[in-house]
């Protein structure tokens, strides 16, 4: 299969790369007719200003990407092209790629989960190996796929008696959507996508800030047997969005499969509305950090629902220059959610999965310039309030609560030696947890150290 994927994907460089090299030449017969002085020395025709202005490259500044728009501001905005237009659109494609790969050393109790263990283990992973296709099918019409690892590979799966590590991985489909644009104040996309209701949930993993996404952010939309039954923050479904009042408000509202039990289930409605107070964010795929690019300082709130399921936050994104030296990033969330405490089949399968709880959600950093690195803290916070009917078998809605929350704190240091394109992030976390030992719950803390490096090009 990977096979398959490599060979697909070197085609349909090529493919991109002979559009492309079109693209150049008739940009430069368009220039050579620019001169007055040319052999003819007549005056430009109607035809041919119209065909002047079709080789303006037609680039959908809209497109579906693992990063945000700046990062591809050497590319032109989006060209209206006349109807009348004697040169037939050309589609194009491109093919990219983002890797993820790192050693660490982390106790055996970090993370999510029952485990206690202090024992510290370590090795190396490659966590994200995504291959990434999108391109232009015409004028207003984008389409993103993308594939990921569903395991990192590398990791040590077996015990001691049985040992096993994951070798080799069949890719699985991670996005596949497409964009139309029918106006900047009015997009449709359709397809598997990511699926949040609040910013760092929405945002690319190419510009992360931190070293990987929160815990916490979409918790029960993670994994196909999580309370939404879906993967990675993935759901099937159509989104729309738009950007109104000179582009400093965006709104977002989709319907979506959700967890679908029995084929009837209500549809899953997410909706969010951002307004950016300083420049524009226009990026389909947020940033968690500019590098020094813009200013930018978003307020959104946003709303998930699905039968008794509801889950309502709102967040605040900065990031702007303070000083010649750099500048300031900090993003910051707090969530409400509840599965609800009903009987029925989609009541009583939310109350069973998603207790009451608050989510809190915040990172600091800055960028220093002319060195390109960035220390930042990160810090979050996972508070159970879990009613009777959610609590299943447990012994008590005190314990049940207590070894349900949780919180995160840690920091880094990231060396963006060629931006997004390529980067080191060295981290340390530590995660705070609530322990089952015997007929106690003692709290405690685990400790995990990272070393990523990060290659992307699209």
């Amino acid at each position: 299969m990977m096979r398959r994927l490599f060979i697909f994907s070197v085609a349909l460089s090529m493919i991109a790369s002979s559009a492309y090299a079109e693209d150049k030449n008739e940009e430069k017969n368009a220039e050579s007719n620019k001169n007055p002085e040319s052999a003819t020395g007549s005056q430009k025709t109607t035809s041919e200003r119209s065909f002047k202005l079709n080789k303006k490259r037609v680039y959908n500044k809209y497109i579906l990407r693992e990063a945000p728009a700046h990062y591809f501001a050497d590319q032109p905005e989006e060209q209206e092209v006349a109807q009348d237009s004697v040169v037939p659109f050309k589609p194009s494609v491109q093919v990219g790629a983002i890797v993820h790969m790192y050693g660490y050393s982390q106790q055996g109790g970090f993370g999510p989960g029952p485990g206690g263990s202090t024992d510290w283990g370590r090795g190396f992973e490659i966590y994200r190996s995504r291959v990434l296709v999108g391109g232009q099918l015409s004028k207003k019409g984008a389409f993103f796929f993308e594939t990921d690892l569903p395991i990192s590979l590398g990791r040590q799966i077996g015990t001691a008696t049985n040992p096993q590590k994951t070798v080799e991985i069949s890719q699985l489909v991670l996005d596949c959507q497409y964009e139309h644009t029918f106006s900047q104040a009015f997009q449709v996309i359709a397809g598997k996508q990511l699926v949040s209701n609040n910013r760092n949930g929405l945002q690319g993993a190419a510009s992360l800030m931190a070293n990987d996404f929160t815990f916490y952010q979409y918790p029960h939309n993670m994994f196909g047997n999580s309370g939404l039954l879906n993967n990675y923050g993935r759901d099937l479904g159509v989104n729309f969005r738009g950007l109104v009042a000179k582009s400093k408000l965006e709104y977002r509202l989709g319907f979506f499969t959700g967890a679908n039990l029995t084929g009837t289930a209500p549809l899953r409605t997410v909706g969010r509305l951002v307004y950016n107070f300083l420049d524009a964010d226009k990026s389909y795929y947020y940033s968690g950090t500019n590098l020094g690019s813009g200013k930018t300082v978003s307020l959104g709130a946003g709303f998930d629902n699905q039968a008794s399921y509801v889950n309502v936050g709102t967040d605040l994104f900065v990031d702007v220059p303070v000083s010649k030296m750099g500048s300031v990033t900090f993003n910051g969330a707090i969530q409400f959610m509840n599965g609800g405490t009903g009987t029925g089949t989609y009541s009583g399968y939310f109350a069973s999965q998603i207790p009451k709880k608050t989510v809190q959600f915040a990172e600091l950093g800055y960028y220093f310039k002319s060195v390109k690195l960035q220390p930042y803290l990160r810090f979050e916070n996972q508070a159970v309030s879990a009613e009777a009917e959610q609590i299943g078998t447990a012994a008590s809605i005190d314990d049940f609560n207590k070894l349900n929350s949780a919180s995160v704190f840690g920091g880094g240091l990231n060396y963006f030696f060629n931006g997004y394109g390529t980067n080191l992030r060295l981290s340390y976390t530590t995660f705070t947890k609530s322990v089952q030992e015997g007929a106690d719950i003692n709290k405690k803390t685990f400790g995990q150290v990272w070393l990523q490096l990060q290659f992307f090009v699209f």
